[in-house]
């Protein structure tokens, strides 16, 4: 077991977290968050092509990058595969449905020329050749992706963040105390506020995958954290007169292995999915791949020590001298 003094170290990594979470709200507030077209709404195009006709997503997103290229149209697309079963032929055709952050009623013109060039046959003589769509297609439909679906999903988003945040506090209350579930939310807080600059940063698009993968943040940063956290409640239990200064230390120090196993084992999945992934995964996973890191490291050097000050403060007030070093 090492015996690295965590908390002595605290001096210095706690100022750090809170500067990089200062950077990280100014960041969002001078930048903004580039809300993706689940947010924003758009216009959506469900694509069907003849029988055993292969399409591939990369195809999609490189036909809309020439228009991208003429400053036409937005290139941040989402694609995904779908089918549609033609019962009086007997035929199942393959599909995609494309989803563009064009104003369905401001940008009607250049919907509708989408739409009639993702719908021509291929070689057609009345699409320039840079728009020729692949595949082929069968048939399209249109449709629009209204402010008043993407506020909805904004809202529910949200709900869902404060709920697991709320459900969290209630049971680590329940199961440990006020002062864990505390020490615990302040831990993911940081994480995900950190994460969420660093989206800012570099103007990574939010979407509902990505916001998934901020809910996953909190399970990994809450996991890691739990398991400290319950070693230290039991050496607690064990030593009633040892300080919490030392409790606190030796229980990370016995956590240690577990920690960095499971952070590392996870890192390796998931930077090979933000490097082979794709542009449709690379947000989902950059965000897991933060909050790994983030996270390993709140569950040392931010958990913990909101823990031991609050504990201190505790003790103290009861005129008890145990907690400290």
């Amino acid at each position: 077991m090492t015996n690295y003094d965590f908390l002595g170290k605290a001096k210095y990594f706690v100022p750090l977290s809170v500067a990089l979470v200062v950077i990280s709200i100014v960041l969002m507030l001078t930048m903004g968050l580039r809300a993706g077209i689940d947010f924003t709404g758009g216009s959506q195009f469900t694509v069907y092509y003849p029988p055993d006709t292969v399409v591939a997503n990369e195809d999609i997103r490189a036909y809309f990058a020439r228009y991208e290229a003429e400053g036409i149209a937005p290139a941040d697309i989402t694609v995904t595969s779908t089918t549609l079963r033609d019962e009086e032929r007997g035929l199942t055709l393959p599909g995609k449905i494309i989803t563009i952050a064009l104003d369905f009623d401001q940008q009607r013109a250049l919907v509708e020329r989408i739409e009639r060039e993702l719908r021509a046959p291929p070689g057609d003589a009345g699409v320039p050749a840079p728009y020729q769509p692949p595949g082929g297609t069968a048939m399209i439909d249109t449709y629009k992706v209204g402010g008043q679906v993407a506020a909805e999903l904004v809202n529910r988003a949200w709900q869902a963040i404060l709920i697991a945040i709320g459900g969290i506090l209630v049971y680590l209350s329940w199961r440990f105390r006020l002062r864990y579930a505390v020490g615990a939310i302040v831990a993911l807080l940081h994480d995900v506020i950190i994460a969420l600059g660093i989206f800012a940063l570099f103007r990574v698009e939010i979407s509902l995958p990505v916001i998934a993968a901020f809910l996953t943040i909190v399970g990994y940063s809450l996991n890691d954290t739990i398991v400290i956290y319950d070693r230290v409640r039991e050496n607690l239990g064990a030593s009633r007169k040892a300080p919490i200064f030392d409790v606190i230390n030796r229980s990370v120090n016995q956590s240690l292995s577990r920690s960095i196993n499971t952070s590392v084992s996870t890192l390796i999945p998931v930077t090979i999915l933000y490097a082979f992934g794709g542009p449709a995964l690379q947000a989902f996973a950059l965000a897991l791949l933060i909050g790994v890191l983030v996270g390993t490291y709140s569950s040392f050097f931010v958990a913990n020590p909101v823990l031991y000050r609050w504990t201190l403060a505790s003790e103290a007030a009861k005129g008890k001298k145990r907690t400290r070093r």
